[in-house]
């Protein structure tokens, strides 16, 4: 499963994913980027979705953020750090129990990785720290930040490695949209570049999945985060059965939730 990036659009992720689960597809390896890492990162863990939405729900965007004075961002997201080094019981990427790729790109090489060891918590946050906004994260020497700013989709890591791929992409792209701040003039310009990619995760994947109404919410709000999870579970539940079966894993779930 690939889960792209989209700031608070996140909340989709786990609709999406809670509705994969209830029909009995739970994937055996996870791509994620910025939002995307962050859900990633709890399902990988083990996680329900639902729980995991109740957790970043609870958690609030400006909870996990810090403002300071510029540097090399506006805010540092110390916040989420702590709140996966809380709530998630494993230190290192290679320790979860779903195999786990994270998309960060590397601003001192400017090249696209996919992190598959390594510090759990400092790794995702590199991955969505976005650029001018978030402060990027030190590791291993160089500076890191958002996957998305390269690449929004990382299908890559996955492809070669899965029968099957599901793709949930939490990005389209709206058009028309008016800009009146120096914040939506940063997003907006970070979502054309991003948006680029969409035609090779398309192509690589067997169920691509892609909420049209989350045009209507900014990425850098929670205040819509049930409808936004109420978007994506009926989303994939208005889809049609049959594209469901070649994907399913027969695996139960953990806890079954229906909520």
């Amino acid at each position: 499963m690939v889960l792209s990036g989209g700031g608070a659009r996140g909340f989709a992720h786990l609709g999406i994913a809670q509705a994969l689960w209830e029909k009995g597809i739970v994937p055996d390896i996870i791509s994620g980027v910025s939002a995307g890492a962050i859900a990633g990162a709890f399902l990988a863990a083990g996680q329900t979705p639902r729980d995991t939405f109740e957790i970043l729900k609870k958690g609030g965007l400006f909870k996990f953020t810090k403002l300071q004075i510029p540097h090399n961002g506006l805010m540092r997201l110390d916040g989420l750090l702590k709140m996966i080094r809380t709530e998630i019981p494993f230190d290192r990427i290679e320790d979860l129990p779903i195999p786990f790729y994270v998309g960060t790109a590397n601003l001192t090489n400017g090249e696209m990785e996919y992190r598959h060891s390594g510090p759990l918590g400092k790794t995702v946050l590199a991955s969505s720290s976005i650029p001018v906004l978030f402060s990027p994260v030190e590791l291993d020497g160089c500076s890191y930040a958002d996957g998305g700013l390269l690449n929004n989709i990382p299908v890559e890591p996955l492809v070669g490695k899965c029968r099957k791929i599901i793709v949930s992409n939490i990005s389209p792209l709206q058009k028309p949209v008016q800009i009146s701040s120096l914040t939506q003039v940063i997003m907006r310009t970070f979502l054309m570049s991003i948006h680029a990619r969409v035609h090779t995760a398309r192509d690589h994947a067997d169920l691509y999945i892609e909420p049209p109404e989350l045009t209507s919410f900014e990425i850098l709000s929670v205040s819509h985060a049930d409808e936004m999870y109420d978007i994506g579970y009926q989303t994939v539940m208005n889809l049609e059965e049959s594209l469901f079966t070649p994907l399913k894993t027969g695996r139960p779930l953990k806890r079954p939730d229906s909520t």
